[in-house]
């Protein structure tokens, strides 16, 4: 429970996956077809205490829309967003190699989240520093859905606060690896092609 919110959650330290945080974007699985900013959570499952906060806060999410919403009953198999990274996807593909030894779960919004640094909340981050492998805390809310006949628990996005740098989870490479060595000529030399002095 965060600030009194029985379904809001603010994690500990966890490496954020798939962010998209400067531009929303469309997600093919939202039948809405709306663009949303989103971002995948990866929290170490050696953060029981958030762990059993998400748990709480599924479980309040669900019990309120019994009785609001899902017209007095519970699916006796409740869909929720949390998945164990050492299994597999709900397609039965296995997980990345980044999601190992953690809980996954992708939290979106169609507004957009500020994305601020630990050392200053007051200024947000430039869309440069913000990347998928920076490790944040990031305040999340679990709520009910019920559409085209099937009900279970989504997970809203809050804000993110980034605390420290990670390895870019991207998949390319930097400039500096690219370019390593190459550009920076010795002074005085030959030429190895040319034979020209330089």
């Amino acid at each position: 429970m965060y600030n009194n919110n029985p379904t809001r959650v603010l994690t500990g330290e966890v490496r954020l996956s798939y962010c998209n945080l400067v531009a929303p974007r469309a997600n093919n699985n939202d039948p809405t077809g709306t663009p949303k900013y989103s971002v995948t959570l990866l929290i170490p499952k050696n953060d029981t205490a958030v762990k059993q906060n998400i748990d709480a806060s599924i479980e309040s999410a669900a019990t309120d829309a019994v009785s609001k919403s899902w017209g007095g009953i519970r699916p006796p198999v409740l869909p929720i967003p949390i998945h164990d990274g050492d299994g597999v996807r709900q397609n039965g593909t296995p997980f990345g190699e980044e999601c190992k030894g953690c809980w996954v779960i992708t939290a979106s919004s169609k507004n957009k989240p500020q994305v601020v640094h630990q050392n200053d909340i007051n200024t947000e981050l430039l869309p440069q520093d913000i990347y998928s492998g920076m490790y944040a805390r990031v305040t999340i809310n679990f709520f009910a859905y019920n559409r085209a006949g099937k009900k279970g628990i989504g997970c809203g996005l809050g804000n993110v606060m980034k605390t420290r740098e990670g390895e870019p989870l991207a998949g390319g490479a930097t400039a500096a690896a690219d370019f390593a060595g190459i550009g920076m000529t010795p002074q005085g030399g030959i030429n190895p092609i040319t034979g020209a002095p330089f």
